[in-house]
């Protein structure tokens, strides 16, 4: 897990997505990564319709529970903790959903723009 410097994209403490349902890769409610984290799971997106439509026909279907894995499902308004290269994706494709700027790893800037992240921001 990336401990040492959980920061956000806004260079100030990383702050928590979601508790419920509990997300993050490491399932603590916070965006952090580490080296076990292929996904990049660092971007916190309020959860829309059209993103779960894109997501699932990308073959990442986030609405249906996956009890085994400790998976609710999502629906329009959670928050989760999504892959930085599937948010790019649906930022490309028109249907990125609203990102939680505080809640949003550092990281992710490796990947999307602070400017892109910033046009998405979920208002205060």
């Amino acid at each position: 897990m990336d401990t040492n410097n959980d920061q956000n994209v806004l260079g100030a403490e990383l702050q928590t997505c979601c508790t419920s349902p509990m997300t993050g890769f490491f399932r603590t409610g916070v965006c952090v990564t580490g080296p076990q984290d292929r996904g990049t799971h660092v971007i916190c997106a309020q959860i829309t319709a059209e993103f779960l439509t894109y997501t699932k026909s990308q073959g990442n279907d986030l609405s249906t529970p996956v009890p085994g894995s400790s998976f609710p499902g999502l629906n329009p308004g959670d928050k989760w903790c999504l892959c930085a290269t599937r948010w790019k994706e649906a930022l490309e494709a028109g249907v990125a959903p609203p990102v939680d700027l505080a809640a949003t790893h550092h990281t992710a800037l490796k990947f999307v723009s602070l400017a892109d992240l910033q046009q998405h921001a979920i208002s205060p």
